[in-house]
C-alpha cells in the first residue's frame, strides 16, 4: 500500500508539470469561438477584432462561428455540448447570462455550463427620439407621455430583448405608460424610427450615434453615469432628471464547464492584454464601446448585481421570452 500511495503522488507531481506546460502550449490548433449573433453587429465587431489580434499573438487560426437563433439559445446551446478543452469558447451578450435565465422557466442550457473568463466591454444605452416627436429633452419626453398615456410607441429588438428591459425600466422610474413595438433586429429598429413609425428607443448608442449628426434622430440622454466622450453634450439620465437609471449592453467572454483552469487563466491574460494595447481601445472606443476588462470574479459580481436589478422589471412588466 506505501508502495501504490508513493507511485500515486510520483505520478501526480510529474503531471502537473506536464499539464502546466500543456497550457502554456496553448493553442496548438484552431481555436473556434461561437457568438451567437449575426455577423456586423456590435458583438460581432468586438469579437472580430479581438480574434484577429489573438490569432497574431498566438499563431493559430481563431475562427469566428456566427450561430444565431432562438434569443441567443442557438449558439449558447453549441458551446455548452462542446469539449470543455479550450478550442471552443463563447462571446456572450448580457441577453445570454443574465436575461434569458430570468425570462424562461426552463431554458435548454444552464449558466452553470458556462466559465466565466473576461467581461471584456460594453455599449452604452442611448434614449432617442424621432424628430417628429415635439420634445428636446427627457423631461419634456416624459411630460408628453404623461399627458397621452398608452400613446408613444417605442421600438426594441424583441419582448425579452435588453432595450425592451431597458425602457421599461425608464417608464417605470419615470412614472409613465409606452406602447411597445417589437423588430427583428437593431437596424430595423433604426430604419422604424428615422421612417416616423414609432417615437423613440433605448438601444446601443452604436446604432443611434450615426443618425444623429444628420439630424435623423434627436438624442436626449445615455444610460451610464457619467458623459460619453463621443457625445459630450448628451446629458446622463440621471442628468435628464431620473435618478438611479443605468443600462448598457454587455460583452464577455465564456469558456464551457470544465475547461482547464490554467487555459481559462492564459485566455483571460492574453485577451486583457489585447484590450489595453492603444490602438484596439482606440478603435473600439470609436464605435462606442466602453472596455471593461474585467476578471472572472468581477464578472460573476457583475452578474449578480445586474440579474437583481432587471429581474424586477421582467417580473413587473410581465415579460416572458420570445
Amino acid at each position: 500500500m506505501r508502495f501504490i500511495a508513493t507511485l500515486f503522488i510520483a505520478l501526480m507531481a510529474a503531471a502537473l508539470p506536464l499539464r502546466q506546460a500543456a497550457a502554456l502550449d496553448y493553442p496548438t490548433r484552431t481555436v473556434r469561438v461561437i457568438i451567437p449573433f449575426t455577423a456586423g453587429g456590435a458583438p460581432d465587431v468586438l469579437l472580430r477584432l479581438v480574434a484577429q489580434k489573438l490569432s497574431e499573438k498566438w499563431g493559430q487560426s481563431v475562427i469566428v462561428e456566427n450561430r444565431v437563433g432562438g434569443n441567443t439559445l442557438v449558439g449558447t446551446i453549441a458551446a455548452t455540448k462542446s469539449a470543455p478543452d479550450g478550442y471552443t469558447l463563447l462571446l456572450a451578450a448580457d441577453q445570454t447570462f443574465i436575461l434569458n435565465p430570468l425570462l424562461y422557466e426552463t431554458l435548454p442550457y444552464s449558466m452553470k455550463e458556462l466559465e466565466p473568463v473576461i467581461l471584456m466591454a460594453s455599449i452604452p444605452h442611448m434614449l432617442a427620439v424621432a424628430t417628429k416627436v415635439p420634445v428636446s429633452n427627457v423631461k419634456e419626453l416624459i411630460a408628453l407621455a404623461k399627458s397621452k398615456p398608452d400613446t408613444l410607441l417605442y421600438g426594441t429588438t424583441g419582448a425579452g430583448s435588453i432595450q425592451r428591459l431597458a425602457t421599461e425600466f425608464f417608464s417605470n422610474l419615470a412614472g409613465i405608460k409606452l406602447v411597445h413595438v417589437p423588430y427583428k433586429g437593431a437596424n430595423e429598429t433604426m430604419t422604424a424610427i428615422i421612417a416616423g413609425e414609432i417615437d423613440m428607443t433605448i438601444n446601443g448608442m452604436s446604432n443611434i450615434m450615426p443618425h444623429i449628426g444628420g439630424g435623423k434622430l434627436k438624442a436626449l440622454a445615455i444610460s451610464t453615469l457619467t458623459r460619453n466622450p463621443l457625445a459630450p453634450d448628451v446629458p446622463t439620465m440621471q442628468e435628464a432628471g431620473v435618478p438611479g437609471y443605468s443600462s448598457q449592453g454587455a460583452f464577455g467572454l465564456f469558456a464551457p464547464a470544465g475547461t482547464p483552469r490554467d487555459i481559462q487563466e492564459k485566455v483571460h491574460a492574453d485577451v486583457a492584454e489585447i484590450l489595453t494595447r492603444p490602438d484596439v481601445r482606440k478603435a473600439l472606443e470609436a464605435r462606442s464601446f466602453v472596455i471593461d476588462n474585467a476578471n472572472p470574479v468581477e464578472f460573476r459580481k457583475m452578474i449578480t448585481e445586474e440579474t437583481a436589478k432587471w429581474g424586477p422589471v421582467i417580473k413587473g412588466a410581465n415579460i416572458k421570452g420570445d
